[in-house]
């Protein structure tokens, strides 16, 4: 953990840029401190099927997500939270300007006990 989750309309799939958010992301949880490098996953879901508003067909919207195991203060959550949307925004600020696009974000803490993991992916970073 962390997976970073991205649902984005596909009228942005060139714009949006997302293999550079991705890598910005995954900077940024890993100097944290927070979270394990050979935890830290990005995926995309393009929408090719969606409707916003009255159905113009100019408006975008992308929706992330960022899942984490249990056991971090609020506080650093928060702060995760906060930082990594301050990154999304910058991110997307060019595209923000040129047309209409909604963004939004969410940090989910996953359960502690009903959350199953089978990863040998650590182990080259130890």
């Amino acid at each position: 953990m962390p997976h970073f989750i991205v649902e984005c309309t596909d009228n942005i799939r060139k714009q949006a840029d997302l293999p550079a958010l991705f890598k910005k992301a995954h900077e940024y949880l890993a100097g944290t401190g927070l979270f394990p490098i050979g935890g830290i996953r990005s995926r995309a879901h393009w929408l090719d099927t969606y409707r916003m508003a009255d159905g113009e067909e100019n408006y975008a919207f992308v929706h992330m997500t960022l899942k984490i195991g249990a056991g971090r203060s609020l506080e650093d959550r928060r702060r995760v939270g906060e930082e990594l949307f301050a990154l999304i925004k910058a991110h997307f600020a060019p595209l923000f300007e040129q047309g209409y696009l909604a963004l939004s974000f969410e940090l989910t803490e996953l359960h502690p006990e009903l959350n199953y993991k089978h990863n040998n992916v650590h182990q080259h970073f130890n």
